[in-house]
C-alpha cells in the first residue's frame, strides 16, 4: 500500500493512541483533468460470458479486491497467493482457466517466471501482468516489447475492465 501511495505523489499520516486505537489517513493528489467516460472508452466489447479467471496476487487484500470487482463484471474467479500456487490451480483445472491475471512481482515465482512455465503446460491459458512497483521497469518493458498485456496498479474498474476484455480477445483470436 504504501509503495502505491507514494508512487501516486501521496503520503500517508498515522495516529495512534495506547487504548484508543490508530487512524491511518491516505492522501493523494487532486487532478485537474476531467474524468473520462468509461463506458465511451470502449463499447465495441461483448459482455463477460462466463470466462474464468485466475487471480495470482501475494497482497490478499489485493487479491480480495479485483476478485470482487471481477465477479461484479461477470467473470468466474478463482485465487492463488503465489505462482507455484498458480501452477498448482491451472493444472487441477486444466482447460476451465481462460486468463491468468497475475502480479509481476512476489516472493519466490513471480508473474514473469510464472507466464513461462504456463507457456510450456498451459499454452491457451491468456496472460495479464499487472504491478504498482516502479523498480521493475526493465520487467515491464520486456512485456510490453513481447506485446503482452500489462496493466499498471493502482488501476480503476474501468481500466480493469478493458484490459481483461482486451486479454481475452487476443486469446480468443490466438485459439
Amino acid at each position: 500500500m504504501y509503495g502505491i501511495v507514494k508512487q501516486s505523489g501521496g503520503y500517508i499520516w498515522v495516529y495512534s493512541e495506547p487504548g484508543h486505537g490508530t487512524t491511518f489517513k491516505l492522501y493523494f493528489p487532486a487532478i485537474t483533468a476531467a474524468l473520462e467516460n468509461p463506458l465511451a472508452r470502449d463499447q465495441t466489447h461483448s459482455e463477460p460470458s462466463g470466462q474464468t479467471i485466475l487471480i495470482v496476487e501475494d497482497e490478499a487484500t489485493i487479491r480480495g479486491n479485483v476478485r470482487e470487482c471481477l465477479q461484479q463484471l461477470g467473470y468466474q474467479v478463482v485465487e492463488a497467493e503465489s505462482g507455484e500456487a498458480a501452477l498448482q490451480v491451472c493444472d487441477d483445472l486444466r482447460g476451465k482457466i481462460d486468463l491468468v491475471l497475475t502480479d509481476l512481482v512476489m516472493p519466490g515465482m513471480g508473474g514473469y517466471e510464472l507466464a513461462g512455465e504456463l507457456a510450456q503446460r498451459h499454452p491457451a491459458v491468456g496472460i495479464l501482468f499487472m504491478s504498482g512497483y516502479t523498480e521493475d521497469s526493465a520487467a515491464r518493458r520486456d512485456i510490453l516489447l513481447q506485446g503482452s498485456a500489462f496493466l499498471q496498479k493502482p488501476f480503476s474498474v474501468a481500466d480493469l475492465s478493458n484490459a481483461v476484455r482486451q486479454a481475452l480477445a487476443v486469446r480468443a483470436v490466438t485459439t
